[in-house]
C-alpha cells in the first residue's frame, strides 16, 4: 500500500521503514504528535498526551537503531495506552473525577514491557468512566471518525478512535464485557483479547478483576500479535497471569486455514442481529471455507442466564476496585458510574455465588463445544454502529437493557478464551462491519493466522474511515 498515508500505515509497514532507515523514529513520532495537536481536538481520543516522553523514547530508539541494536518491530513505532495504565509520573484516571489527582510512582507491566520492545508511547487514551458503559460529564467523549452521531464502542473508545483515525499506529484497550471489541467493531478495526491471564494486569486499573483482558488494537491482525507478542506473559506481580512460554505470536500466519474446523451456529448469529451484519459474517466464512476450512455446525448454548450474571459479577467486582474512594467520593463520580457503584454495593453473598455458578456452567459448555472445532465464528457486536446523543453516554444509564448486547462477546470474557475482531465489509449506510474468531485457550497465533488469511483474501484489511 505504497499510497497509503503515513498515518494509516500498520506496524508492520512502519517497522520495515524504520529498520531500513527510511524513517526514522524522531520524524515518525514528531509527525505523530503534529497530527495529533490538529486532529485530536476534532475526535477527543486523547486524556494526556505525552509529548516530552514520546521525544525522548524516540530519540533514544533512533541512537540504539543507528549503533546496529534494533530491538524489533515495535522499535520506535508511535503507539498509545488506555488511560487505566500506570505511567510513571503521568497521570492515570479511569476518566473519573475520583482519580483525577492519581500520578503513579511506576509503570504498569504492559507499559514496561511496551518500553522494553523500543515503542514510543504517545500518550494516554480516553474511556468511559472506571471501564464501565457510560462516561463522566466532566470528561471528554471519544468522536467516532466514521460519524460524529455513532457511538464509538464503550470502554476502550479513544484507543479504537485514535488507531482509526491515525492518532497512533495501535493502542492497547481492555475487554471486561466486550470493550476491546466493540471499539474496534465500531470504528472499523481490528481488536484482539487474549486468552486472561496472558497479558498482566498489575498497574491497570481494574474494572472487575476476575474478567478483565487487556489486549491490542490495531489496524491488521499482524500487527494484533506484534503487540501481544510484547506484552505477554508471566508477570510475578500479578499471581494470575499465566505461566506459559508465550510463542512466536506470528508463527505460521502465513500457513492458511486449509483443514481449520470453523464452528458456525447461524441461529446464534442471526437471532436478533443486524441483517447485513448477518450477510457480511457468513460472507466471510464462505470464503475461508473456500480456502480450506472445514465448516461445522454447532449448537452455542442459550446466553439469556448470562447478561444478568455478567452485571452482578462485573458491579460487584467494580465495588470492590473502588472500595478507596466509594462510597466516601460517591459525588465525584458521574450518574452512570455511579449507578453501577450502588448496584454492586446491593448485590448479596448469595447472588453473587448463583452469578459465578452461571460463569462456571458457560466455561464448561464452551469447552465442550471446543472438543470437535478450532474456531467459533460470529460477529462481534449485534449491529454496525449506532447512533447516540451525549445525554445517553453520560447517563444515568445505557445499553444494558437489551439482553442481547454482549451475547458475542460475554460469554468468551466469561471463559476466558481469546479472540479476535477484524472488518469484513460495509453495511447500505457505508458503515463497518466486523466478524470475529475465537478459538481454545492460549491459540492466539492460530486466531493472528485466521484474521491474516482473511485480510489478505478480502479488502477489508484496508478499511478505514473516509477522513484525511
Amino acid at each position: 500500500m505504497a499510497d497509503t498515508p503515513l498515518h494509516f500505515k500498520t506496524i508492520v509497514e512502519m517497522a520495515s521503514l524504520i529498520e531500513s532507515k527510511a524513517l526514522s523514529p524522531v520524524e515518525v513520532t514528531e509527525s505523530a504528535l503534529e497530527r495529533i495537536n490538529q486532529q485530536d481536538p476534532q475526535y477527543k481520543s486523547y486524556a494526556t498526551v505525552m509529548a516530552d516522553q514520546a521525544r525522548e523514547s524516540a530519540r533514544s530508539a533512533e541512537q540504539a537503531i543507528i549503533s546496529g541494536n534494533y530491538l524489533g518491530p515495535l522499535h520506535g513505532v508511535p503507539i498509545a495506552v488506555k488511560d487505566l495504565c500506570f505511567t510513571k509520573g503521568v497521570a492515570t484516571m479511569g476518566a473519573t473525577k475520583a482519580l483525577i489527582d492519581h500520578v503513579p510512582d511506576f509503570d504498569c507491566t504492559v507499559v514496561q514491557k511496551l518500553n522494553a520492545a523500543g515503542a514510543v508511547i504517545l500518550g494516554k487514551l480516553n474511556l468511559t468512566e472506571g471501564a464501565m458503559a457510560g462516561y463522566n460529564p466532566d470528561f471528554q467523549v471519544p468522536v467516532n471518525p466514521w460519524g460524529a452521531h455513532l457511538w464509538s464502542g464503550a470502554s476502550s473508545s479513544g484507543s479504537g478512535v485514535a488507531t482509526a483515525a491515525g492518532l497512533c499506529y495501535g493502542s492497547l484497550g481492555s475487554d471486561t464485557g466486550g470493550s476491546i471489541r466493540f471499539p474496534s467493531a465500531a470504528c472499523g478495526i481490528v481488536g484482539l483479547k487474549p486468552t486472561w491471564g496472558r497479558v498482566s494486569r498489575y498497574g491497570v486499573l481494574a474494572l472487575a478483576e476476575s474478567l478483565d483482558h487487556i489486549g491490542p488494537m490495531v489496524r491488521c491482525a499482524a500487527d494484533a500479535g506484534i503487540m501481544l507478542q510484547a506484552i505477554a506473559g508471566l508477570d510475578p506481580n500479578d499471581h494470575t497471569s499465566l505461566p506459559n512460554p508465550v510463542p512466536d505470536m506470528l508463527e505460521g500466519i502465513e500457513q492458511g486455514v486449509r483443514g481449520l474446523r470453523i464452528g458456525l451456529d447461524e441461529k446464534y448469529i442471526s437471532q436478533n442481529t443486524d441483517p447485513e451484519l448477518v450477510a457480511s459474517v457468513l460472507s466471510g466464512i464462505t470464503t475461508l471455507e473456500r480456502l480450506g476450512a472445514v465448516i461445522v455446525p454447532i449448537n452455542m448454548p442459550d446466553i439469556s442466564g448470562y447478561m444478568d450474571a455478567w452485571g452482578v459479577l462485573c458491579s460487584s467486582e467494580a465495588l470492590a476496585a473502588h472500595e478507596a474512594t466509594y462510597p466516601s467520593r460517591r459525588d465525584d463520580y458521574g450518574p452512570w458510574f455511579q449507578a453501577w457503584l450502588d448496584s454492586g454495593a446491593r448485590v448479596t453473598g448469595a447472588e453473587y455465588a448463583k452469578a459465578n455458578n452461571v460463569r462456571a456452567s458457560c466455561r464448561g459448555l464452551l469447552n465442550n463445544i471446543f472438543q470437535n472445532i478450532d474456531i467459533i465464528c460470529c460477529p462481534a457486536m449485534i449491529s454496525p454502529p449506532f447512533p447516540v446523543t451525549l445525554e445517553e453516554m453520560y447517563g444515568p444509564m445505557f445499553l444494558l437493557d437489551d439482553p442481547n448486547w454482549g451475547r458475542f462477546t460475554v460469554p468468551y470474557d466469561f471463559s476466558g478464551s481469546p479472540s479476535i475482531s477484524l472488518p469484513c465489509g460495509k453495511n447500505s449506510e457505508g458503515l463497518p462491519l466486523t466478524i470475529q474468531f475465537v478459538g481454545k485457550h492460549l491459540s492466539e497465533p492460530l486466531l493472528c493466522r485466521i484474521g491474516h488469511t482473511f485480510e489478505q483474501t478480502t479488502d477489508w484489511g484496508a478499511l478505514r474511515p473516509n477522513i484525511i
